[in-house]
């Protein structure tokens, strides 16, 4: 990667060890390429196939990661932190996840995340999400594998499916006998995938001989703002966490006369739309909503991708003296009392099937584990996560007055693809040092 691009570094990392029996195929020594599966073609409207299946997942993705940070953000555990997480990763991992499922684990799967009935749209949604990753400005990568116990035969359907459409390639791991060294060698290929950003993803003990399967997810962009913020102008300044409490922070600005976003306001909020570098039409850019008098609650409450819609389609280029903090922030979660308080509690039981892995009913997630990064300066954004799952068997005078975006308040941010409006990154500033 050309040293010249401030990084986004993004990767969320699923890791799914299945316990239980076996991995693989008829020659478990040496790692298996599956066969092409034929071509499928199919019907899926009066034309944009790709544009209408990539919509479906679009969605999906995007009605999880409001879903997700509602609930995060509620829960008292996280109420007073900072939230940052990948929704796409996260969707990304369980839709693996969901291809092994059946029943009523598969349904509750589908319910949170909101996948489509129809597997076909869901398989060419991601396929088309994985191919559109191409920009000489920005870097957006996104790959998956699989690692899988060298003794056990997995069913090929799963492992083709996998390859097909969500480019998983499939390596053996001898978990059986060396849990400990398989755990290096996968948390090596997260390290190499998010350029060192993610390092000891899977801790010690997470994998043992009991490990089948390990599903692996990563996300990576890097991207510099199109207009980047000038470090002399950046100043110390306080930042109100709460009402009474403030911290310092250092606080970027561009309020000159090139000082030109996307910006709109309603009665609650202010939107800013901070753009990265691109060489063509499409766009990847920060969505920044500040809510006005302080209160994020009111926000945070009426988020809904209506409304998002709604702000997105309202925001207009014009001057914006912009004020806007310095941030780096890291978050970690284990997700399982969450996901399953979000409607799918099966999965994490002896009562889970995913059969459609194995032909057992002897898999369960043991574990959902996310972690992740990001720093925000004058050049641009740096951004990374992971997430294991771990299975287990069993202007002028004349001109309007140039808003103000001073963020020196608690904020929502989200790093969206403009071009197909899928949400990448999601989170909360409540305290810019973290």
């Amino acid at each position: 990667m050309a040293n010249n691009f401030f990084l986004v570094g993004a990767s969320i990392i699923s890791l799914i060890a299945v316990l239980c029996a076996g991995c693989l195929g008829p020659n478990p020594e040496k790692p298996m390429t599956p066969p092409q599966l034929p071509t499928l073609i199919t019907s899926l409207g009066n034309g944009g196939q790709h544009a209408n299946v990539e919509r479906i997942v679009v969605e999906a993705n995007n009605r999880f990661a409001l879903s997700l940070y509602s609930n995060l953000s509620k829960d008292t555990q996280y109420s007073d932190k900072p939230l940052f997480f990948s929704p796409f990763s996260l969707s990304s991992c369980l839709a693996l996840t969901y291809e092994g499922a059946k029943g009523t684990t598969a349904d509750e799967i589908k319910s949170v995340f909101f996948f489509p009935d129809n597997s076909t749209q869901q398989r060419l949604g991601y396929e088309q999400l994985y191919n559109d990753q191409k920009n000489s400005q920005y870097i957006l990568k996104i790959v998956n594998a699989l690692w899988a116990e060298k003794t056990y035969p997995f069913l090929p359907d799963y492992i083709n499916v996998a390859q097909m459409y969500y480019h998983a390639n499939t390596m053996n791991q001898d978990f059986k006998n060396q849990p400990e060294n398989s755990r290096v060698t996968i948390n090596t290929w997260v390290e190499d995938q998010t350029y060192n950003k993610i390092k000891d993803l899977i801790p010690i003990g997470s994998i043992d001989s009991s490990t089948l399967l390990v599903i692996t997810n990563a996300i990576y962009f890097k991207g510099m703002w199109v207009k980047q913020l000038d470090k002399n102008e950046t100043k110390d300044d306080i930042f109100t966490v709460e009402p009474g409490k403030t911290v310092h922070v250092q606080m970027m600005q561009k309020i000159d006369k090139n000082a030109v976003f996307k910006y709109t306001e309603t009665d609650n909020m202010q939107v800013l739309e901070m753009p990265y570098a691109t060489d063509n039409n499409k766009q990847v850019s920060m969505l920044v909503l500040l809510p006005k008098m302080n209160n994020l609650t009111v926000v945070e409450e009426s988020l809904t991708l209506d409304q998002l819609s709604d702000l997105r389609n309202a925001l207009i280029s014009q001057r914006v003296n912009v004020m806007f903090p310095k941030f780096k922030l890291e978050t970690r979660y284990s997700l399982p009392r969450t996901l399953s308080s979000m409607g799918m509690p099966t999965a994490f039981t002896n009562q889970a099937d995913f059969s459609c892995m194995d032909g057992t009913r002897n898999l369960h997630i043991g574990d959902i584990i996310h972690q992740a990064f990001i720093d925000v300066n004058e050049e641009g954004t740096e951004a990374a996560a992971a997430t294991a799952v771990v299975m287990k068997a069993g202007a002028s005078a004349n001109e309007p007055a140039v808003p103000v975006f001073r963020a020196d308040h608690p904020f929502i941010f989200l790093i969206q693809d403009d071009d197909n409006g899928i949400i990448l990154f999601m989170g909360r500033v409540n305290n810019p040092n973290g």
